[in-house]
């Protein structure tokens, strides 16, 4: 854990750069090691090809991410990663969202210790 999850509507493909956000979203995580360790950062996008927004008449598009984290962090520490991570996709979605119609989401979702199941051998490579 972290997993960085994005839906986005596929006529975003071309513009969108979606891999350009995960990057950067990456790199959010990965500046505070003290939360989250280099080695469980996984961040993917998922085209949707089968969506309706609002009343299906214009050309609008969306993208909705999810971040999943295990337990234990502060709700400050929450409020805080969730408030960049919502400002790093304002900020690379911003030319689109002035020429488009676009609705963008994110939310936090951290899972109790129980009922996860893990096993890395990611970690290691950043242990110093």
């Amino acid at each position: 854990m972290p997993h960085f999850i994005v839906e986005y509507t596929d006529n975003l493909k071309e513009e969108g750069d979606l891999r350009g956000l995960l990057k950067k979203i990456n790199d959010v995580l990965i500046s505070r090691p003290d939360l989250f360790p280099i080695g469980g950062i996984r961040s993917r996008a998922i085209e949707l090809n089968e969506y309706v927004i609002a009343d299906d008449t214009e050309d609008d598009a969306f993208v909705h991410a999810q971040l999943k984290i295990g337990g234990g962090r502060s709700k400050e520490d929450k409020t805080m990663i969730s408030e960049k991570i919502f400002e790093t996709m304002e900020t690379h979605f911003a030319s689109l969202f002035e020429k488009r119609y676009l609705a963008l989401s994110f939310e936090l979702q951290e899972f109790g210790e129980g009922g996860t199941y893990k096993k890395n051998n990611i970690h290691p490579r950043y242990k110093r």
